[in-house]
């Protein structure tokens, strides 16, 4: 297992989804060039649903995805760390350079998946599309399987918060505390959720790029260490008025005190 690592929120927004443009471009390194785009696979964001490796399947995180955009980059996340890529798309080939990843500690269980995603998504990979499914095969037979996903509003979605962030840098959540806290905006202006621990309801009043948030009223459990220092942080976060940031499944809030929070919308 990787040691903890702080990442800079300025290399998590390099490694962010890029927006699509002409059916041409340069990119970085060895792998920029033209994009040929006989399948369509640029501009979609790809929901990573499993990797097969020696004919054993193993099924994907939440928020592990990939996109190819049209300037010869793939961008996304392998379920824990985010990554780039160069990449070259000629008829149903794409060959992906070796990648850059950020090095956050990863639960056991999605350390494994992403070094089987990491080994997959790399070099000669034959391509399949059909109804909205991509299955990207190796060399080697192995197969990476991915569905095309629509953004997700703000708005009606359940966030799954995987990052805490402080003073400009992200870091992983403790072991154990996955899949935990979350929040929800609803149409009528509330917010409600779970700090990891405790539920929470309470008021949310979006502006722009600001949420407001009214006082947290909460249950009053008590839980293991971890949960309770993830909950303590996140009442930093989600008190008074937050500048919020949405990329395609992925949702940032940052209060003035620097504390904030990466989440990944709940896959329907």
């Amino acid at each position: 297992m990787r040691n903890q690592l702080s990442i800079p929120v300025t290399v998590l927004a390099l490694l962010a989804l890029a927006a699509c443009g002409t059916e041409s471009g340069s990119g970085s390194g060895d792998g920029g060039g033209s994009v040929k785009t006989d399948l369509p696979l640029t501009g979609v964001h790809w929901s990573v649903d499993s990797v097969t490796v020696g004919g054993k399947r193993s099924a994907a995180p939440a928020g592990a995805h990939v996109e190819i955009t049209d300037k010869g980059r793939a961008q996304g996340n392998y379920g824990c760390n985010h990554f780039g890529a160069d990449v070259k798309v000629d008829g149903d080939t794409v060959t992906v350079s070796p990648a850059e990843m950020t090095e956050m500690a990863c639960a056991k269980g999605i350390q494994g998946f992403e070094d089987e995603l990491r080994a997959a998504f790399s070099g000669k990979l034959k391509a399949k599309i059909a109804d909205g499914k991509l299955t990207l095969t190796t060399e080697k037979g192995d197969s990476i399987a991915l569905t095309s996903e629509r953004p997700a509003a703000l708005v009606g979605t359940k966030w799954w918060v995987n990052s805490l962030l402080s003073d400009g840098t992200a870091s992983s959540l403790p072991a154990g505390t996955d899949k935990k806290a979350y929040l929800t905006f609803g149409k009528d202006g509330s917010v409600q959720g779970s700090l990891g621990c405790n539920t929470f309801h309470s008021t949310a009043k979006i502006t722009g790029t600001n949420i407001t948030f009214g006082r947290l009223a909460t249950t009053r459990k008590q839980c293991p260490g971890p949960e309770m220092n993830v909950e303590r942080e996140l009442l930093k976060v989600l008190d008074g008025t937050v500048t919020y940031k949405l990329q395609h499944r992925g949702l940032s809030l940052t209060a003035p005190n620097g504390k904030g929070l990466a989440a990944t919308a709940a896959q329907k």
